[in-house]
């Protein structure tokens, strides 16, 4: 039987943002676990340690430099050290210094073989200070890497910030990693089961945080279908949270109607910056072409539309349609979509660092794979900070984890199916990433046999 690997948690955050507080916290709380900490603070003579709480875990400190700039080998050589007394430990905890980029400490788990033999990357928990991040968000790489390598993000000092503030800065960080679960504290107080546990960088905990993360990204909101059974019909909304709506009217073949997917190619093509604006109570003429207005409602508001052929239309919005009490009217009587669904916006990625997600119900080719993240890896590494896939492998029951930080792999075989979808998932974070790309890669790793 295997030797469970004992699980090892990354503790990171900008210089204040509460890391000794909450290493504090960990140590003296009633949570039942036994922690070995690794402390390392940057300079020659560390001095949290003289500010941490005396407990029964033991401390480790490391003082004789960073140990994010590099993967050091006095890291592995004291992780080595606690394997062979892992009967005295559950867990391991390594605080890194608020300039610290994680990704070199997640690396250790990838390079050396005994620690991936006997240790497993739990997690990595940031944490952001919510009053004071804003003076660095734009300016420090640290900061901004820090955020996006998160599997848990610690929004801290809440009560020093106000309640837009918060909401704001949450926005922000989940354009940044659409994996990181976030939680709000003061004084870095949290529930371990929070931030211990974590089990890995997990995708299934992407889809709790954001249902859409697996989804393509596009430049509507929302989408439906329309029976338009006359010539002459309105399009009423009114002032929204946003100056402007745009929309764009679709004709639907029949054979598409049951479906918004039959007409999302052609609605990303049309939906585009170049669309006229309609001033309020003007007349629209269209036939069967694609129609993109804008807009602007002054109040209540409203646009008559003459159509040359009566059909099935695909309306899609720029934002959803209640944000503007938006409907559509036809011979008086309000018009309800067949069908209607809502759609993971577009974005802006804040300084390029984003995550993409991709799914496919296709069983995978092994080798390509492997073949394909390793040269992409070893090209664009530098900019994809973490990677982790579950692939469905054709001709094989058990699923294939691979996960890969900066330019490092690492495969390993999970168990079988069972009742489970075979599905492929996998999820980059990182900057510059290009979706269709990515996509087009791993679509060639699909097994054709």
């Amino acid at each position: 039987m295997a030797e469970k690997k004992i699980p090892v948690t990354v503790l990171t955050g900008f210089l204040g943002s509460g890391k000794t507080t909450l290493l504090n916290h960990i140590l003296t709380a009633n949570h039942g676990r036994r922690i070995a900490v690794i402390e390392n603070e940057f300079g020659e003579v560390g001095i949290d340690q003289e500010l941490v709480v005396r407990a029964e875990e033991e401390i480790f400190e490391m003082n004789n430099g960073c140990i994010c700039c590099t993967v050091r080998g006095d890291l592995i050589r004291i992780l080595g050290n606690l394997i062979k007394r892992r009967e005295a430990f559950d867990h391991i905890l390594i605080e890194t210094t608020g300039m610290a980029d994680p990704g070199p400490v997640a690396q250790t788990f990838f390079v050396d073989e005994e620690m991936q033999r006997h240790l497993s990357l739990d997690g990595i928990v940031t944490i952001v200070d919510a009053k004071h991040v804003w003076e660095h968000l734009d300016s420090s790489e640290e900061v901004r890497e820090q955020i996006a390598f998160a599997d848990c993000i610690l929004i801290n000092k809440i009560d020093l910030a106000t309640p837009s503030q918060i909401e704001e800065l949450q926005s922000r960080i989940k354009k940044m990693n659409g994996v990181a679960k976030q939680y709000l504290t003061q004084d870095s107080v949290i529930d371990m089961d929070c931030i211990l546990g974590l089990g890995g960088f997990n995708i299934q905990r992407a889809l709790e945080v954001d249902p859409k993360f697996l989804e393509p990204e596009y430049p509507f909101e929302w989408g439906g279908v329309f029976e338009i059974a006359t010539q002459r019909f309105s399009i009423e909304c009114q002032e929204g949270p946003d100056p402007s709506m745009r929309i764009l009217l679709l004709p639907c073949p029949t054979e598409a109607a049951s479906e918004l997917e039959g007409v999302l190619r052609d609605a990303v093509i049309h939906f585009s910056d170049d669309a006229r604006e309609v001033p309020s109570g003007g007349e629209i003429r269209g036939g069967g072409e694609a129609l993109e207005l804008v807009f602007n409602p002054n109040g209540a508001s409203s646009y008559d539309v003459l159509l040359s052929t009566p059909m099935r239309y695909a309306l899609f919005t720029e934002h959803q349609p209640n944000e503007f009490d938006l409907v559509i009217r036809s011979d008086g009587q309000v018009c309800h979509p067949l069908q209607e669904r809502l759609f993971k916006p577009d974005h802006e990625h804040d300084d390029e660092i984003s995550s993409v997600g991709l799914e496919f119900e296709q069983d995978m080719d092994a080798e390509k794979v492997q073949l394909w993240l390793s040269e992409l890896l070893r090209i664009k590494g530098n900019d994809i900070f973490r990677m982790k896939g579950v692939f469905a492998i054709a001709g094989e029951d058990r699923r294939l984890a691979l996960q890969g930080v900066h330019m490092l792999l690492k495969a390993e075989r999970l168990d079988s199916w069972g009742a489970r979808s075979r599905r492929s998932t996998l999820v980059f974070i990182g900057r510059n990433l290009d979706r269709e790309a990515l996509k087009a890669g791993i679509e060639e790793c699909i097994s054709r046999e």
